[in-house]
């Protein structure tokens, strides 16, 4: 009786001490975050220099950051923080002069021209005059 109680207690000491080395499944779950404009590399590649603001607007949405003291410059920002891990940021900021596109800065490089997929259909829309 005596060597099965040890015996009991020897694979329970050993099942605890075990169990304490499996934590990683015994964390909570948390969710990715992603805040800001999410900007692909093939987004940034259609912008030409001399685009309109709105043409901007419709390529990569929205500015995250539009600054009523500097109305010329558009601030696009980006983060991913995964549940586990290190979060990553992307920044991209559009600078337009006299009503045009003039120049690109961040750490978004444009795709290379052979990743760009042009679109299966064009759909031309204008007004019609009368």
């Amino acid at each position: 009786m005596r060597s099965m109680l040890l015996t009991v207690a020897a694979l329970l000491a050993a099942t605890t001490i075990g169990g304490c080395s499996i934590t990683d499944w015994l964390r909570p779950y948390r969710i990715d975050v992603r805040q800001g404009n999410y900007v692909t590399p093939e987004m940034v590649a259609q912008l030409k220099t001399g685009m309109s603001p709105d043409q901007v607007r419709f390529v990569l949405g929205t500015p995250l950051v539009v600054d009523p003291f500097h109305r010329n410059r558009w601030d696009y920002f980006y983060r991913f923080k995964p549940g586990r891990g290190e979060a990553t940021e992307h920044r991209l900021t559009v600078l337009f002069d006299n009503g045009v596109l003039a120049e690109l800065q961040g750490d978004i490089e444009p795709a290379p021209a052979d990743r760009i997929v042009p679109p299966k259909r064009v759909i031309e829309i204008g007004t019609e005059q009368q």
